[in-house]
């Protein structure tokens, strides 16, 4: 992010110097963790990039010259943050070898595994993981005993997710024996749980979840806890979706 002259709001700078997300940046702000030039800043406050000093505790906040945008492949049983008070396995972990510091773009479970973005852009972050510009998610999802057409019918339908609707999703059969359906899931939303809840309101148990895609994205061949950067192509195409938003 390059100073233009133009000032822009504590939290959006926070989230576009690579510092974390822009709602965990407000939320530092509304906690009373940000400082701009020794004061301690408010929710709604502007600043100057390149002319005002911004701290978060005793952190210096500086523009992120080099972005990176990666693809990490995330195993189950390590939970979608950069830091955890219950002392839980977290991807940070997993990408301590990366130069710049990334955060993760939109969440997958503890119990999930599977495709997961991570970028220093907060632009590029708000942008993919905004509800608005419908970013298609692909999961493999393993749901026991088999579910029948009835229950994937009602699955498309969407469901009542604390008080408002899902968007319908897509529902395909990949896989289908006495014991177990594999399923393709395609859902834009991606609401907390989602795709668990779904299941469990049409009493089939998810033995596995794995996201195999986000956007033009795909994991591929990549091993579990590894991660790699996007190509050229993958970001030019990612890129589409910040530009319009």
């Amino acid at each position: 992010m390059k100073d233009n002259g133009n000032k822009v709001r504590i939290h959006k700078y926070i989230s576009d110097c690579g510092y974390t997300s822009r709602r965990k940046a407000e939320e530092l702000v509304a906690q009373k963790k940000v400082t701009i030039n020794g004061r301690t800043a408010k929710v709604g406050d502007k600043v100057s990039p390149g002319k005002d000093l911004v701290k978060v505790g005793n952190n210096l906040i500086k523009n992120a010259d080099n972005y990176r945008y990666i693809v990490l492949h995330k195993p189950r049983g390590y939970v979608t943050t950069m830091s955890d008070e219950l002392d839980r396995k977290c991807v940070a972990e997993l990408v301590a070898d990366v130069e710049e510091r990334v955060y993760p773009v939109g969440r997958l479970d503890k119990d999930s595994e599977g495709l997961l973005l991570m970028t220093n852009d907060g632009d590029f972050h708000y942008a993919v993981s905004h509800p608005k510009n419908k970013v298609m998610k692909t999961y493999r999802v393993t749901v026991k005993p088999p579910a029948t057409e009835e229950q994937l019918a009602s699955m498309m339908d969407g469901i009542k997710i604390d008080g408002r609707e899902t968007a319908p999703i897509s529902v395909k059969v990949l896989q289908h024996d006495k014991r177990r359906s594999v399923l393709e899931v395609v859902l834009a939303e991606g609401r907390n749980r989602q795709i668990r809840r779904m299941c469990e309101e049409q009493n089939l148990d998810v033995a596995r979840l794995k996201r195999t895609a986000e956007g033009s994205v795909k994991l591929g061949m990549l091993k579990q806890g590894k991660w790699r950067d996007l190509t050229e192509e993958e970001l030019k195409m990612m890129m589409k979706i910040t530009n319009n938003s």
